[in-house]
């Protein structure tokens, strides 16, 4: 049950990020809507997360590097951002940090 609300922690928080994007400085009130809700959102349920015994090394790890990898995609497939290889290998570190991180834990 942990990994399901820590999925929607990091889907709530990269919809925030990219309606941030959209948001256009907040003049756009769709997308603010969408950032303030989502960010939220995203808080509560890394906070149930974290209740639900996941350690916080572990639980941040995995949202921040999958918010990352996702809005870093999004913003390269959708937005027109660039995404060089060398971003990409840092992705695939960040990645491989979490990784460690998740197999290092004690059980």
């Amino acid at each position: 049950m942990p990994f399901v609300l820590l999925a929607g922690a990091i889907l709530s928080e990269v919809a925030a990020t990219i309606s941030l994007r959209l948001s256009d400085g907040f003049s756009k009130l769709g997308p603010s809507i969408v950032t303030v809700v989502g960010y939220l959102t995203a808080f509560f349920l890394l906070s149930q997360v974290l209740q639900a015994g996941m350690a916080i090394g572990v639980a941040y790890g995995i949202w921040a590097a999958a918010g990352v990898a996702l809005v870093a995609t999004i913003g390269a497939v959708f937005l027109g951002d660039g995404l060089t290889w060398v971003q990409v290998g840092g992705i695939v570190l960040v990645i491989g940090g979490v990784l460690a991180l998740e197999l290092g834990a004690a059980h």
